[in-house]
């Protein structure tokens, strides 16, 4: 189990630990005071397409341009924006011009469930999301944009429209702050794997068109119904997909033996068990491959995060490295 503890300032701007039933995930300091360094981390350097190899490419729409004026052409200006119908009824060149749209609405959907509350190396998945849910407020505000979030776990969500205003950005850490400190093995709730269809449907409600929306989540309960959502939000929004995960899904520890509970019962897993390694393997290895074949087939980019390296320094990485 992870044992690091890190002194962290929270949205409450008081000094100290978010405790999960006994493990003392760190939150970076940054949480919730940004620098320079981490409001510069999501201006990719490279194409999202990039991300997984190639599987897949997806363009990214960016604000949208609202109408402004039809004007006389002037020296200089792109003839790709004459309006011909103007231009032939006037007998004198016209352009269109428009302007990029501000304060484009942004909403991070911020996955705190028991399912998230795993970890086998450095920290928990629920950690891991909620410091990319911060990284994600941050660059929202500082690049003018409005940021909203949907923060739900087993039994509810969280919603904060979106606002530009560092307020409104706090509000969003303490909702993840509050639902991260729900987390345990002996809470009540039982796992829900149609929140993550929930939440989608509550997004969708929301949007309009040229939102970007971010999915922070493990995917976990990724159904035929929440495939379909994704599609419609993408197809007049852009939408990224940060897929959390431990590196259990691909390689167990070395430990001979692995304890699990689901909050009510406890088993204990013997890894010198070729058998039951290579089932745990298979089983874990497949539900992140299933996930990734949705996603890619409805051509929406994919941002892997583990649960063992600096949050921070994979997104820099994933984004395209940068000199800070």
């Amino acid at each position: 189990m992870p044992s690091e503890k890190t002194q962290i300032v929270l949205p409450t701007n008081r000094p100290g630990r978010m405790k999960t039933n006994g493990y003392t995930p760190a939150l970076p300091i940054w949480f919730a005071w940004p620098t320079r360094r981490t409001v510069s981390l999501f201006c990719p350097a490279k194409p999202l397409h990039s991300l997984l190899s190639g599987r897949h490419a997806a363009k990214v729409r960016g604000r949208g341009l609202n109408f402004e004026e039809i004007r006389a052409y002037l020296p200089g200006d792109d003839i790709r924006s004459i309006d011909w119908k103007v231009t032939a009824r006037t007998r004198e060149p016209h352009i269109r011009v428009y302007t990029e749209e501000r304060e484009r609405p942004a909403y991070l959907l911020v996955d705190q469930r028991l399912a998230m509350f795993f970890g086998t190396r450095v920290r928990l998945k629920s950690v891991v999301a909620a410091e990319a849910a911060a990284l994600g407020a941050w660059r929202i505000l500082s690049m003018g944009d409005r940021a909203g979030a949907l923060v739900f776990n087993d039994t509810e969500i969280k919603e904060i429209r979106p606002h530009r205003s560092r307020q409104s950005v706090m509000r969003i850490l303490q909702a993840v702050v509050d639902k991260n400190h729900a987390l345990g093995a002996d809470q009540e709730a039982q796992p829900d794997p149609a929140m993550l269809t929930r939440a989608l449907q509550g997004v969708h409600r929301l949007v309009g068109h040229d939102a970007l929306i971010a999915v922070i989540s493990d995917f976990d309960g990724l159904d035929e119904q929440g495939r379909k959502i994704l599609l419609e939000l993408r197809q007049h929004n852009d939408v990224i997909c940060v897929l959390v995960h431990d590196p259990s899904a691909t390689e167990l520890p070395a430990s001979s033996a692995f304890v699990i509970t689901d909050g009510e019962l406890q088993v204990e897993l013997k890894l010198t068990d070729k058998r039951v390694r290579r089932r745990i393997h298979e089983a874990a290895k497949g539900r992140i491959a299933r996930v990734l074949d949705i996603l890619h087939e409805i051509n929406i980019p994919v941002i892997p995060l583990n649960t063992v390296e600096d949050v921070a320094e994979q997104v820099r990485h994933l984004l395209g490295n940068r000199h800070l």
